[in-house]
């Protein structure tokens, strides 16, 4: 027997020769795997933001992904994880911009090149960081095949999907309403929104005393810029008004207000009607458009008064607010005030207050109707004219994409119905430069435009300078990593992908927009089922977060207690879209579940040194024996249907007792008597080594490391690494 075993199992010692030695094996690359490989099973990284190292999120995410990897590998499959990291534009910016400003620097007084130069090579150091980390998880992805959002494959892919939405008329440049972000001086998503709740005061009052209706609102300020009142078509208390325009002095301003019939505005709301400013809110900019109504933006783009008259002109917003409040008390026209509850929009990476703004943007219509060039899609063929949200309903009401849970399936569908125009464009310098240039030429009037994948030949064009939503580059995932555009053996033979596993958080951000460019570029499902796993919060069920001084660094965890503690605490009993709660005795307890097997292997192989385990005649084996193999294949066999399923919180709480209470308790105990003997009994030699051998291939998904290494000494002729056994 190796001496090792006569000391705990200490994985510091192993864990990185073990990894080395998996990488050294090229394993990971499914071209390399042993035998013949038929099925394929893939399944793509979702790519970390290179902003800085990774969380215990990231640590749950790679423990679930690992474990269904390993166990496709080892169940004969062509199995790729293909990994990569994603340049997140806006947040990579702004990290970057923080740096420099400790330094003084402004990213205006490096230049456009110069600054670009800084971020990348931030982003490149922050990558490596993210591979240490990520291999420290014992995470078996093959790194020959590594991406990144903003490398040169990636960017020839983007401007090829540009380029061919932009042809068909998909993406166009409008004047509309968008997310502001006055801090960060670009456009958000609804996506990258983040609501917070906070106090606010809600006002009631009149523009002026002759003016026949009252409105209420939490910003006064922006009435300056109302066109209208709405009101609902059948409530009496306005019908009479309906039509009429009133010219009125607001405030210092001069406005023009239409009385104008909407069925959705609530008549039991507030005063029943509402004051229309087109220019800054959604709704009302769709108002504005049903109802020809003029549009006036008082609000500039740092969150400060334009266009507004005399007396607020050139104040902050909420300078402003207050002004007007002032306004309205001194000329007796308030009525009410109220403090109620607000959810106040804020973008993600700057915490700046969203102003919604009349912005010309480059959008994607999801609504427009076109014609597939291929479609591998069920009940939709090349004749048929589709829109891309039909496409990303269609896929998931035909069943060819499937979620692991119904209430994640409702969420998604439930989000397409509201979808609007997605804003692609953003005014920041890092990403993919948005593929398109202009010029005028003299003496003509029009402006020239030219969109392709390479820039255009002759003078005097300037390319656009906003960069692309890093969401449309990642949504480029599953098939720009395999190669797309170029029709490469990756696509044909990996593509669909299987299985998506991510957060709960980035469902329309990544999910849905992957489903939406795979459906239109490829005319096929990125993925076949998307596993969606919950948070990680502490034992408090707090999310973990360093403002509250719970977050946890996984590599700490992993100096303390092994990788597959770690990867353990994290998947056992943890079904899909649970949250888990982590605990570090939870860590603490699955390393001394390590050191039981490790102690039961020690028993095992002190006790069948010399044991001829391939020779063994298993006619001989007694009804005991055959009894416990049979309990261990039905074991198998359900352990097999369930991964199948990816119930890994099931598989891994069964093994863990089997394991712990089956074989230490029970049968260690029922048979040690007659393997402790000079004559030792060869069935029950074998009956321990036949159920250690399947325990490690069982185990090994979701504890690589100390399943590889007692593999090593596992008395069996022609065996290859643990992490290729057939399982």
């Amino acid at each position: 027997m190796n001496e090792k075993y006569l000391k705990p199992y200490d994985h510091l010692k192993f864990e990185d020769d073990i990894y080395k030695v998996w990488e050294d094996s090229q394993y990971f690359n499914p071209d390399k795997l042993p035998g013949e490989r038929k099925e394929k099973f893939s399944i793509v990284l979702p790519p970390p933001n290179v902003t800085g190292k990774l969380h215990l999120g990231h640590a749950d995410m790679l423990a679930i992904e690992d474990s269904i990897v390993r166990f496709q590998r080892m169940r004969g499959k062509k199995a790729l994880w293909l990994p990569g990291t994603d340049h997140a534009a806006i947040a990579t910016q702004s990290k970057v911009e923080k740096l420099l400003a400790k330094e003084k620097i402004r990213k205006h007084d490096l230049g456009r090149e110069k600054f670009l130069e800084k971020v990348n090579d931030f982003a490149m150091d922050s990558q490596s960081t993210i591979i240490h980390q990520t291999k420290k998880m014992g995470s078996s992805l093959d790194w020959s095949r590594l991406a990144f959002t903003l490398d040169d494959e990636r960017n020839f892919a983007v401007k090829t999907a540009f380029k061919r939405m932009y042809d068909d008329k998909i993406i166009y440049k409008g004047y509309k309403i968008v997310n502001w972000d006055p801090k960060g001086q670009t456009v958000i998503s609804d996506d990258e929104i983040v609501y917070k709740e906070r106090k606010a005061s809600f006002y009631t009052f009149k523009y002026s005393k002759d003016f026949p209706i009252a409105i209420s609102t939490t910003r006064p300020e922006t009435k300056v810029g109302d066109t209208a009142v709405a009101v609902h078509p059948e409530d009496k208390r306005y019908k009479d008004f309906i039509g009429k325009i009133y010219d009125l002095n607001f405030c210092g301003s001069d406005i023009s207000v239409k009385i104008i019939a909407d069925e959705h505005v609530d008549p039991e709301f507030g005063t029943g009607a509402l004051g229309v400013t087109p220019a800054h809110a959604q709704v009302d900019w769709e108002m504005a458009e049903k109802n020809d109504l003029p549009i006036k933006q008082v609000i500039n783009e740092y969150a400060k008064m334009e266009n507004a008259g005399s007396i607020l002109d050139g104040m902050k917003v909420g300078v402003a607010r207050e002004k007007v409040v002032e306004w309205l008390r001194e000329n007796n026209l308030m009525i009410k005030e109220e403090e109620i509850d607000q959810n106040i929009s804020t973008a993600e990476r700057t915490g700046g207050i969203i102003e919604p703004l009349p912005k010309i943007q480059w959008f994607i219509d999801v609504n427009k109707k076109f014609k597939l060039q291929k479609s591998n899609i069920d009940g939709v063929s090349t004749d048929d004219l589709v829109s891309l949200k039909d496409l990303m309903r269609k896929v998931v009401d035909n069943g060819q994409i499937n979620f692991l849970t119904q209430r994640d399936r409702k969420v998604y569908l439930h989000w397409i119905d509201k979808l609007h125009d997605w804003a692609i464009s953003r005014q920041i310098w890092y990403g993919h430069q948005i593929p398109v240039w202009y010029r005028k030429q003299k003496g003509d009037e029009n402006e020239e435009i030219y969109c392709d994948v390479k820039a255009p030949e002759g003078d005097d064009w300037k390319q656009d300078e906003d960069v692309l939503d890093t969401w449309f580059s990642s949504g480029l995932w599953t098939f720009s990593t395999l190669g797309w555009p170029q029709q490469t053996e990756d696509l044909k033979t990996y593509h669909p992908t299987d299985l998506i596993e991510t957060g709960g958080d980035i469902l329309f951000f990544w999910i849905a927009r992957m489903i939406l460019m795979s459906t239109y570029l490829l005319g096929e499902i990125p993925f076949k089922t998307i596993y969606i796993h919950g948070l990680v919060r502490d034992k408090k069920n707090r999310k973990l977060s360093k403002s509250l001084g719970n977050a946890v660094d996984p590599l700490d965890m992993i100096e303390k207690y092994g990788t597959d503690a770690l990867r353990m605490s994290l998947l056992v009993a943890v079904a899909p879209g649970q949250d888990v709660k982590f605990d570090e005795d939870k860590v603490r307890a699955y390393k001394k579940f390590g050191n039981k097997l490790w102690n039961v292997s020690r028993f095992i192989y002190s006790n069948t040194e010399n044991y001829d385990y391939d020779n063994f005649d298993t006619s001989l084996l007694g009804d005991y024996q055959k009894t416990k193999l049979k309990e261990l294949e039905e074991l198998k066999t359900e352990l097999t249907k369930e991964m199948e399923e990816y119930k890994l919180y099931l598989v891994s709480e069964k093994l863990y007792h089997y394991i712990w209470h089956e074989l230490a308790d029970k049968i260690i105990e029922e048979v040690k008597d007659s393997v402790f003997k000079d004559e030792k009994d060869s069935k029950n030699q074998y009956l321990l080594l036949k159920i250690l051998e399947e325990v490690l291939k069982m185990l090994h998904p979701f504890m690589p490391f100390i399943t590889e290494e007692i593999w090593k000494d596992f008395p069996k002729q022609n065996k290859n690494l643990l992490m290729v056994e057939k399982w």
